[in-house]
């Protein structure tokens, strides 16, 4: 084989054993002597499972004897369905506890063990990267076809709905849409927009309808593959793939990259160059893992005042709460205190590593006097190894270990000892309790 592939056998020994990766001198050579299609040596969504995998090995209810990197890449690489099986068992754990955690409370009835949709489409935007080609390419043929400036974004894309596609733009008043901020009549072609939104949401909103009318194939072949979720599940699915699309029209791949990478991720510079708000450019920033031209890798997440996550979007190992009680040693909910101010941290997760999140406040549209304050809070995050391209980060000592604060996803799943924040025993640790000794919390000693 290694007279073959014109290399030494001490180096096809390495190949087999998973300590050297396949360059494309010997992936070429392999598909010219042996006939192999190229793409069937090629894993592409190695580099997700690969994450997921580190992840789920590092969950407490596993031994603490964990695998090594090698191993775990040996493990996909020589039994990618056992693999597999293992996530979606792990996945299962995860989502019992969930279970537990709601039978636990007064009067809970049993539920069958089912993924929320929510929980789909986080996952279903994961396992691509949180990118989407076909997308991205409607989006950059959709912005050239509808031309001029930035700033002349909204009459070109009136302009160009009404030419291209026979659809009339009109600005209706609260009172001809009390509680909605956007109606899409598609048999009558008209667009109504609530004068609540601003410039910026009326923008995001027209270039939404754009998608579903110049993007319907494409919506239609990424939604079939979400398998069994419901009908509900999947208009909602359409909706964020749709709003991917605006966002990738209103902020073009390329040039919002350049910016970012210029700039060190200075997102409210991004927001005010290409006309969007604080949490359109963070939720954009997420999607930049095209291949050959990534950017850093993030999460994103979004909260009300309850805790509650109303959005989230992932390229890490990070994990993000699927449901509210999110941990209160994160910053994230101190935004509140602080509209507009954006405030960093480095933080660790028990299973995932370290991370560097920022958060600030978001505001929604207000309806009446009744719903003034409809704030929300958006947090960004990247892996601590990316924290040196990112601007936020610089005022803070990266060799000093005392700043990373200690969290988990909530109480109890977290198998943090003696956290004094602790609300709850975790479901699925045993605390030790000495009646001798009182601890930082009344669950351990």
């Amino acid at each position: 084989m290694a007279r073959n592939l014109n290399v030494s056998a001490s180096y096809v020994n390495l190949l087999e054993n998973n300590q050297r990766s396949l360059s494309v001198k010997v992936l070429l050579a392999l598909t010219e002597a042996y006939g192999v299609d190229w793409r069937a040596l090629v894993n592409d969504n190695g580099a997700t499972q690969l994450a997921d995998l580190r992840q789920a090995v590092r969950d407490p209810a596993l031994s603490a004897d964990r695998p090594d990197l090698q191993e775990l890449r040996a493990a996909l690489d020589h039994a990618p369905r056992l693999v597999t099986q293992f996530l979606e068992l792990h996945q299962n754990h995860r989502a019992m506890l969930g279970n537990l955690q709601h039978l636990s409370k007064p009067g809970a009835k049993p539920q069958v063990l089912v993924t929320s949709p929510e929980a789909a489409i986080h996952d279903f935007f994961r396992q691509n990267g949180n990118h989407f080609p076909r997308l991205e390419a409607a989006a950059e043929i959709a912005r050239e076809a509808i031309g001029g400036k930035r700033d002349d974004i909204y009459a070109n894309l009136k302009m160009y709905l009404h030419d291209t596609y026979g659809i009339d733009v009109g600005v209706k008043s609260v009172d001809d849409m009390p509680d909605t901020l956007r109606i899409f009549d598609r048999r009558r072609g008209r667009v109504g927009l609530s004068e609540l939104l601003d410039p910026i949401n009326r923008n995001f909103q027209l270039a939404h309808v754009l998608a579903l009318v110049s993007c319907a194939e494409q919506l239609d072949d990424l939604v079939s593959t979400l398998g069994t979720l419901s009908d509900a599940g999947r208009a909602r699915c359409r909706v964020e793939l749709a709003n991917y699309f605006a966002a990738a029209v209103l902020m073009p791949y390329e040039p919002f990259l350049k910016l970012a990478e210029k700039n060190q991720y200075d997102v409210d510079r991004l927001a005010a160059t290409f006309g969007v708000t604080f949490e359109m450019a963070c939720q954009r920033l997420t999607t930049m893992q095209r291949k050959g031209a990534q950017g850093v890798p993030f999460f994103f997440l979004r909260i009300d005042r309850a805790g509650n996550v109303t959005k989230r979007f992932n390229a890490t190992p990070f994990t993000l709460a699927e449901q509210g009680g999110s941990c209160p040693v994160w910053n994230i909910h101190t935004a509140f205190a602080a509209p507009g101010v954006i405030v960093p941290q480095f933080v660790e997760l028990t299973d995932s590593g370290q991370f560097f999140t920022i958060s600030r406040t978001s505001d929604r549209p207000v309806l009446n006097r009744h719903n003034t304050d409809r704030r929300l809070v958006v947090a960004l995050g990247c892996e601590r190894t990316h924290v040196k391209r990112v601007g936020y980060a610089a005022p803070f000592n990266l060799a000093d270990d005392t700043i990373i604060a200690k969290i988990g996803i909530n109480c109890h799943i977290c198998p943090r000892q003696a956290c004094a924040q602790r609300a709850h025993e975790p479901l699925h640790v045993n605390l030790s309790v000495d009646a001798n000794r009182r601890g930082s919390t009344r669950y351990e000693s």
